[in-house]
């Protein structure tokens, strides 16, 4: 069963995560969809839950303040929506940009040296990865945070990890731009990305309706096997060049 809620207070898309996190951390939702724009939380759940234990779940953050519809009607999940309406690559438009401009300065940088060395670009390509990734997690960090603890094994547990994890991917980029110290910082790619993909794994396995926070509170873009390529791809490659290196 599905039903909608009025929920105050939210103001941007920190908020709106924030939210969406909080109520799906309750037993028996199954699903929480968030509509900024008309104040509202769409909320699927196993069995009923009372208004009461679901105002309790945002009692720490009392500026958010949810209460009864006057008629609960069938709620329309905008995720869901939105993927119907939306052939597959505008939905990942963003994304196919930033690989195809990624991959593009990239072999033009292995062209202008004068021949393709799979390491080198390997190296530029995850330098240009992190460093634009983390640029629109930078971009609203708090937001990135939000989202990122409602999928994320670590920072679920930590709700800082998300603050920490933006910076993480900004030193990667400069290292792998650098050259700095190949074996330590592949090793710390490798790690990271592989405790990272856990999470993702576990959403979308339970094919759970949620933001996928890899370009930050930026764009709307679901959690899906898109995900898991980003983060696996990470994952091959400093593990192919760890393999190299030594």
């Amino acid at each position: 069963m599905t039903h909608t809620y009025k929920v105050s207070g939210m103001t941007c898309g920190g908020c709106q995560a924030k939210v969406q996190g909080l109520l799906s951390k309750l037993a028996g939702v199954k699903n929480v969809s968030i509509d900024l724009a008309k104040g509202e939380a769409a909320i699927d759940m196993e069995k009923h839950i009372a208004t009461a234990d679901l105002k309790a779940a945002l009692k720490d953050y009392p500026k958010y303040q949810l209460t009864e519809t006057p008629y609960q009607q069938p709620a329309i999940v905008p995720m869901a929506d939105d993927k119907e309406t939306k052939s597959w690559i505008e939905t990942y438009k963003p994304i196919l940009l930033i690989f195809g401009y990624i991959i593009g300065i990239t072999v033009l940088v292995e062209y202008m040296n004068g021949g393709f060395v799979w390491m080198r670009w390997m190296t530029h390509f995850m330098a240009g990865f992190f460093l634009v990734f983390s640029f629109f997690k930078l971009l609203n960090l708090k937001g990135f945070a939000e989202s990122y603890s409602m999928y994320d094994i670590v920072a679920k547990k930590w709700n800082s990890w998300g603050y920490v994890y933006a910076f993480i991917e900004l030193a990667l980029g400069i290292a792998f731009l650098t050259g700095f110290n190949p074996i330590l910082t592949n090793s710390i790619t490798f790690v990271v990305m592989s405790v990272s993909i856990i999470g993702v794994l576990q959403s979308v396995a339970n094919k759970r309706k949620i933001k996928c926070a890899c370009l930050g509170a930026v764009f709307n873009l679901p959690m899906s096997t898109i995900t898991i390529i980003e983060d696996a791809l990470m994952i091959a490659m400093s593990g192919l060049m760890l393999l190299t290196i030594l």
